[in-house]
């Protein structure tokens, strides 16, 4: 069959087709979408310069990547040009860290972060820190300080209950560490805390040494037998579970030290050792120790079959309203009670921060005792296990604050680990160096909480969603059918 022949168009035909309606409303679809598209354009564009905060929501139940007000304080009131340095290979970056980074950004103008990738720059991170680099870590810097933040630093994993559950918790510490950094490196003069030596101190545990000094607090030795008194420039004093008695002479070094406005963190264990020379200095300020272990007769003050596993009562103070306030408590394992004077002298303030039930006793027979029951001649409570103690001389405010159990502190207890102690323990130390406000912002837990669906709730809502609704939507364009047809 022969094709049809071309045909030329007829004169006008081309000029006429574009007066159409069908070309009229072609060419105003065509403008509306170009108009649409120009528009998403520069949302996007606005909204890419906008600060993290602005554009990205955080619907996480712990809130892993909204900022404490702590953060921004410190953040937005920057006066110095800080840059994060983020350590990681391209390609290899940690999503959350990379939220918590661009919501830190938009904080200030004078925060900058900047990868660096290790292939690229194998040297760089080596004028900074000898440590051991990995992925996805941190190096604050502002003028000649600096502040290394290994990833394992960043995210933290609990072993404590691995060989009792076979489990392990992670948490999320980025905000913590990477604020106190900021703090740390922007900060001209930090305290100083010296720790006292010669006479069987405990050392430190590791992680309590290692918060101590992410809240920027210098730790230094100090032997007072090399001493003629507490250095001038010492902004607190800190004794830790001594194990054997000050000399005389020690002990006045440290109330002269005291009587011109001193601060001293006492942290004491349950000894058979006599210590008369550190616990005639408490008694000058009002603060003696009772005989013995203190057992809980309250069972909502200790640890469920563990009654000297103590759950005090936390009072209002600078030192413990965080905690309180957050609803965190205290654990106290084997520990001592501290009955206050009756009488305090002029300007003399002696607060108890942590105290028993009245149901709490104490036995003398210490670490010998044979029934954790009352028994007679156990001494009656109630106790203080923590105080802070306060007055004004002529020099400022002598501060004080005394605890009775090093094993609050001990990171190898699951159950003391989860506690609050360790805040409790740097917000002493903040209340006597006068930085209240110190970063104290805690981790935020990675655990994946699955919602748990009874097996009758499945097969009910089953029913619905694969047949009920169904059924309905047919039911509906069916009646819709019928009716059209019926007009």
């Amino acid at each position: 069959m022969a094709l049809p022949k071309w045909k030329k168009p007829e004169k006008g035909a081309v000029r006429a087709s574009f007066r159409t309606r069908a070309f009229h409303a072609g060419g105003y679809s065509l403008a509306a979408a170009a108009v649409v598209i120009a528009i998403a354009v520069v949302v996007n564009l606005v909204a890419g310069a906008l600060p993290a905060s602005w554009t990205r929501i955080d619907l996480t139940d712990t809130g892993l990547y909204s900022l404490s007000s702590q953060t921004q304080q410190i953040v937005s009131g920057l006066e110095d040009e800080v840059t994060v340095y983020w350590i990681v290979q391209d390609g290899y970056e940690d999503a959350a860290l990379e939220q918590l980074l661009a919501r830190y950004e938009g904080l200030s103008d004078r925060l900058t972060v900047e990868a660096r990738d290790p292939l690229v720059y194998p040297s760089f991170a080596q004028q900074y820190t000898s440590e051991t680099l990995y992925n996805n870590s941190l190096i604050v810097a502002c003028g000649d300080r600096s502040r290394y933040i290994s990833y394992y630093d960043i995210y933290v994993t609990d072993y404590s209950s691995y060989y009792t559950t076979g489990t392990t918790s992670t948490e999320f510490a980025g905000e913590g560490e990477l604020t106190a950094a900021i703090n740390y490196v922007t900060s001209d003069d930090l305290p100083r805390v010296y720790t006292l030596t010669g006479h069987g101190e405990s050392g430190l545990p590791a992680e309590l040494e290692g918060a101590v000094e992410d809240d920027n607090l210098e730790l230094a030795e100090l032997s007072l037998l090399t001493q003629e008194g507490v250095p001038e420039d010492a902004d607190a004093l800190l004794i830790y579970s001594p194990q054997s008695d000050l000399s005389s002479g020690e002990a006045e070094m440290i109330l002269t030290y005291l009587q011109g406005g001193g601060k001293l963190l006492l942290v004491t264990d349950y000894t058979d050792a006599d210590m008369p020379n550190l616990m005639g200095l408490m008694e000058e300020y009002g603060a003696s120790l009772a005989d013995g272990i203190v057992i809980e007769g309250d069972s909502s003050h200790y640890l469920q079959g563990y009654s000297y596993y103590l759950l005090p009562d936390v009072s209002t103070h600078a030192i413990t309203s965080p905690i309180s306030e957050g609803g965190y408590y205290v654990l106290m394992p084997i520990a001592q009670g501290i009955q206050v004077a009756d009488e305090l002298r002029d300007g003399l303030t002696v607060n108890q921060l942590l105290t028993t039930s009245d149901q709490a006793y104490a036995k003398p027979d210490g670490y010998g005792i044979t029934t954790y029951d009352k028994e007679e001649g156990d001494i009656d409570g109630p106790f203080a296990l923590g105080v802070a103690i306060s007055e004004e001389v002529e020099d400022g405010e002598t501060g004080i604050v005394w605890l009775t159990t090093s094993q609050m502190f001990s990171s190898s207890d699951p159950w003391t680990a989860a506690s609050a102690n360790t805040d409790l323990f740097l917000n002493a130390l903040g209340w006597m160096c006068e930085q209240e406000d110190a970063v104290s912002i805690r981790a935020k837990s990675l655990s994946t909480e699955y919602l748990t669906v009874p097996a009758s709730s499945a097969s009910t809502w089953s029913l619905i969603l694969v047949a009920a609704v169904p059924l309905a939507f047919l039911a509906c364009g069916a009646y819709v059918t019928v009716t059209r047809r019926k007009r």
